[in-house]
């Protein structure tokens, strides 16, 4: 999801942050990578059912590969939020390379001719962003440089749909690679208003969420109800909240004041369950679900936040050099 710049100014100060950005990434020497990834687009309903026949679809992802030493390297699977890829997305392909960790920038949406979903979520269903995932993970699986064994998934509001819950047991089985799984699935606001069916049945992988606490585009509520089922289910989860943090709140781009994002469909404030044949219910309604229900509304705030922004890079960090086993001086 994206802040609109109002001004002059603010154009001017964006196009030297994203210059300086630039600057960075080319300063770790990353080898740099455009793949194609062969997917599908599915609706909902295919998508919960398994069905095999969504609509053939070509993506492209950036692969950022640090140029620190021989030997195959862990990976991060990006999966961006309803603005698509955006200049911060980047900063965190360069966070990661300094660690020694390559990062695949996913597009999810040019290749279907969109630029963004903030406003109209009805263009592309999240769980639709998984099967890219989980294509991209079989594609990325197969780079003579990358270690399939250590392929994590990252995902941001939007996306962080596809890096969460792409841990479950019944949709792996159902639209992910047979010969190889995530090492690790982490998000950030993690949108979690939608219970499916078996969703604290997952992988043996860890699970970590980041969330703002004051994020009224995508509440924490329903996180912290889910991870407490997970944890029922005795699940590596843990969800790291920031006070007075705000959607998308390590986006450098934008204002450190929350900004007013009028026309932003709010869906999180619905709560959503996974009926029969694929359907999704309101549950106060008991009736299907569509973004024109009386729950949805408008009017969110977008913010930076670089104190739980240098918390979230730190811990990520930390998170991965565990996971991946890296050594642990490649984190200073």
């Amino acid at each position: 999801m994206i802040s609109k710049f109002r001004s002059k100014r603010a154009l001017a100060v964006a196009a030297i942050v994203i210059a300086r950005c630039t600057t960075e990434i080319a300063s770790a020497q990353a080898r740099i990578e455009i793949h194609p990834v062969e997917t599908a687009t599915f609706s909902t309903q295919q998508f919960l059912v398994g069905s095999n026949t969504g609509r053939p679809t070509t993506l492209a992802a950036e692969l950022r590969i640090p140029t620190l030493g021989p030997g195959k390297l862990p990976a991060v699977i990006l999966v961006h939020g309803s603005a698509g890829l955006v200049a911060y997305h980047a900063r965190w392909a360069h966070e990661l390379n300094s660690i020694g960790v390559a990062a695949l920038l996913l597009d999810s949406f040019t290749g279907r001719g969109i630029t963004s979903t903030a406003t109209d979520q009805s263009q592309l269903d999240s769980l639709a962003m998984m099967v890219d995932a989980y294509r991209a993970l079989g594609m990325l699986a197969q780079h003579p440089r990358i270690d399939a064994s250590r392929i994590a998934v990252m995902g941001f509001s939007k996306g962080a749909v596809a890096a969460v819950y792409s841990s479950s047991d019944r949709f792996r089985k159902m639209h992910g690679p047979s010969n190889v799984q995530f090492a690790a699935h982490i998000g950030l606001y993690t949108p979690c208003y939608t219970m499916y069916r078996d969703d604290d049945k997952v992988t043996a992988k860890p699970i970590r969420l980041f969330h703002g606490i004051a994020d009224d585009w995508v509440p924490i509520g329903p996180c912290r109800a889910y991870v407490r089922r997970l944890r029922d289910a005795r699940v590596d989860v843990a969800l790291t909240e920031y006070v007075g943090a705000h959607h998308t709140y390590d986006n450098f781009l934008l204002n450190e004041k929350p900004e007013p994002f009028g026309d932003g469909q709010i869906v999180g404030n619905c709560q959503l369950v996974e009926g029969d044949q694929g359907s999704i219910l309101n549950s106060k309604t008991g009736r299907p679900f569509y973004f024109n229900d009386e729950c949805v509304e408008r009017g969110a705030h977008l913010a930076y936040d670089e104190a739980a922004t240098v918390s979230t890079v730190k811990a990520v960090k930390e998170f991965l050099a565990t996971v991946f086993k890296l050594e642990v001086q490649t984190l200073h």
